[in-house]
């Protein structure tokens, strides 16, 4: 008769413990092919268990092939092939400290979490799970929910002095998920120039994705005018605000240096404009995006650092010219971010709210910078 000792089973159902005995005794050898299994009562009275209970264990080996039924005979155990040995499974959970961990990640380095608006935010979040209810519900198109990237766009053209049509922007969690999809539209067999040094995600992406990178030494403006004549790359990778780790930003003419190599070479240019929300002093610097006059520039931001780190959600800008690719290379895959966080950070750009917050950083730092 079998025996299990049912204090031994931590928590989980009867039926699946009687269940994961028999299987462990069938698949060590103990239980041999053909050897009659107890009748379900017979079992049920010796283990002091329900008759039900051993029916669904029993029903649950059947079902995975290590026992069989036979007219009005019982239970007998099937033929097994086990590849390896077998080895007692440590079920017991080691659980994870549940407290907030900060991952090292230098371009999040002062962060304007500090002053972020946590009782407006969640206040935004509440009011449009109210206002919108099930529409929250529904899928994402793959660029994104329209009414957040109307809200970039207006946001753009208001705070950046910079014109793109919400049909060209493309929401994705975060910058590094848009660098894969950069390569998707452009293809991983082109050559991919990045600043050296650089954020060494970018480079973890595009190689990641079989795309092969070439390191461009930078000067004190930017990447050297005689590196970027002799590279070979098909698309140049480049932040021209405040390039992490070096803190260069490019010259007015060395962004007209990098838009003229575009042009030239018929290439593409990513930028990554990370940081420029706190832009100090005075109006933001342009942007190689509103320098473009040969629709060459693929522009990248995100709210991890102008927002908080948690809020991983950015957008890119496509020149016109390549919509059609962004179809037919990514038009099938659903938007990283979900639903409700668009809405969220759609309605706290429409209400002001993200400005502010914006204004309120630059003050606090400018208030630093004089004392």
């Amino acid at each position: 008769m079998l025996t299990y000792n049912l204090e031994q089973r931590n928590d989980e159902p009867k039926y699946y413990y009687i269940y994961k005995m028999i299987r462990r005794d069938i698949e060590r050898g103990k239980l041999k092919k053909g050897e009659k299994l107890p009748s379900k009562r017979s079992l049920a009275e010796h283990l002091g268990i329900s008759l039900i209970t051993v029916e669904n264990a029993y029903q649950m080996l059947k079902d995975e092939g290590y026992i069989e039924p036979r007219e009005r005979s019982g239970y007998y155990v099937c033929e097994i092939h086990v590849i390896g040995e077998m080895k007692e499974q440590n079920q017991q959970l080691h659980m994870l400290p549940e407290i907030p961990e900060e991952i090292e990640d230098g371009r999040l380095q002062n962060a304007a979490l500090s002053s972020f608006p946590y009782s407006l935010y969640f206040k935004t979040v509440r009011s449009v799970i109210t206002e919108y209810g099930e529409e929250l519900l529904y899928r994402s198109p793959n660029e994104g929910c329209a009414i957040l990237r109307n809200s970039i766009a207006s946001y753009l053209l208001r705070y950046r002095g910079l014109f793109a049509q919400p049909e060209q922007i493309i929401i994705g969690s975060g910058a590094e998920h848009l660098y894969g999809t950069v390569v998707r539209i452009l293809g991983a067999d082109k050559i991919y120039g990045i600043e050296d040094p650089s954020y060494h995600q970018i480079r973890k992406v595009y190689e990641g994705t079989g795309a092969v990178c070439e390191m461009l030494p930078m000067g004190e403006d930017g990447i050297r005018s005689d590196v970027l004549a002799q590279t070979r790359a098909d698309v140049l990778h480049v932040t021209p605000f405040h390039s992490f780790p070096s803190g260069v930003t490019a010259t007015i003419g060395k962004r007209y240096e990098y838009l003229e190599w575009a042009r030239e070479k018929h290439h593409f240019i990513v930028e990554d404009d990370f940081d420029s929300e706190f832009f100090m002093p005075g109006k933001p610097v342009e942007t190689l995006f509103m320098l473009d006059d040969s629709s060459s520039v693929i522009y990248i931001n995100t709210f991890s650092k102008s927002l908080s780190p948690s809020i991983r959600m950015g957008y890119m800008i496509l020149p016109e010219r390549l919509m059609e690719c962004y179809q037919k290379t990514s038009g099938g895959f659903s938007c990283t971010v979900p639903v409700l966080e668009q809405y969220a950070l759609a309605e706290f750009i429409n209400k002001g709210y993200f400005e502010q917050h914006l204004s309120r950083v630059r003050r606090k730092q400018n208030h630093k910078m004089e004392v």
